[in-house]
């Protein structure tokens, strides 16, 4: 295996990165602080010491909303998001409990186009910053990472309109991932992923803890390429808080798949391409997206 790949210790941009201002649902705005399903193969393997610079391309297009059942909202809803990442890591020559002590900082920009309820929105700029140190373990295939994210309210906000490009509040996403890699055969990436949500001071609203998981599954054709599927599971583990008060009967769910496909020419070169497909979604917008990661050799 070409130790030039690159990890994907956090990831933060996107819709995640969006709240839509008087949408009642899971989690303030129906949005979290990661995009889910936004990470693909190589998602645990730590380069060797140096600087990298990856790019995240994706387009979300969500059309529905799914309330406490997964019953379908009656709302007109119809929200674009297209989002460009820039994700710059430097990879140490320190070890730390045996690790490759590696840091990273994410600049997202992102164009949001909302039309909910007969209203529409546009917001074009920069979102909110993910920044965070991480560790990098290598054994034969398989190669695994313990990170954790500081995600910083710098996209713009206005608790009166109806789209925004941040979220207004910190948030603290400690991360594990792991991929087991081979150019023939199976290859297997997972990333787990906790946010501990502050306060939107704003509004008063706290949202509650959430879970993500990002998964690719594939099969390595000896040339450089992997064909497979990958996706997200997703839950609320804790309520949303209002004013100090609980809301009740609120936690989000969701789950999606779709083919994954990836190409490494083992020159420092590779590029992941996703589309997935949401289902079993409760109490969140529902759609589908293209999700695209690319390294950039120098």
């Amino acid at each position: 295996m070409q130790r030039k790949q690159l990890a994907a210790l956090g990831m933060t941009f996107g819709l995640a990165a969006c709240s839509f201002s008087p949408l009642a649902l899971a989690t303030e705005g129906g949005g979290s602080i990661y995009p889910n399903g936004n990470e693909n193969y190589l998602v645990g393997a730590v380069p060797p010491p140096g600087t990298y610079v990856l790019e995240y391309a994706s387009y979300d297009h969500l059309q529905r909303l799914r309330d406490n059942q997964g019953n379908r909202v009656g709302l007109p809803f119809d929200v674009k998001v297209a989002a460009l990442g820039t994700r710059i890591v430097r990879v140490t020559d320190t070890q730390i409990f045996g690790g490759q002590l590696a840091l990273h900082a994410i600049l997202p920009l992102l164009s949001v186009n909302a039309d909910i309820g007969g209203n529409s929105d546009s917001r074009s700029g920069l979102g909110d910053i993910a920044f965070g140190p991480g560790l990098g373990y290598h054994d034969g295939n398989l190669h695994y990472a313990i990170a954790v994210d500081f995600n910083a309210p710098t996209g713009s906000y206005d608790k009166n309109r109806l789209a925004n490009l941040g979220r207004n509040y910190w948030s603290v996403q400690p991360i594990l991932a792991a991929s087991y890699l081979q150019s023939s055969g199976v290859n297997a990436d997972i990333k787990l992923m906790y946010d501990f949500n502050g306060k939107n001071s704003a509004t008063q609203y706290r949202s509650g803890q959430e879970f993500h998981l990002d998964y690719a599954l594939g099969w390595g054709l000896g040339n450089g390429w992997v064909a497979g599927v990958g996706g997200y599971a997703y839950q609320q583990t804790t309520a949303d808080k209002r004013g100090g008060v609980t809301v009740a009967d609120n936690k989000g769910r969701a789950m999606g798949i779709g083919p994954s496909v990836k190409y490494d020419n083992g020159k420092g070169f590779f590029i992941t391409v996703k589309w997935q497909q949401d289902f079993n979604v409760r109490n969140r917008p529902e759609g589908g997206g293209l999700k695209v990661k690319f390294s950039i050799p120098f």
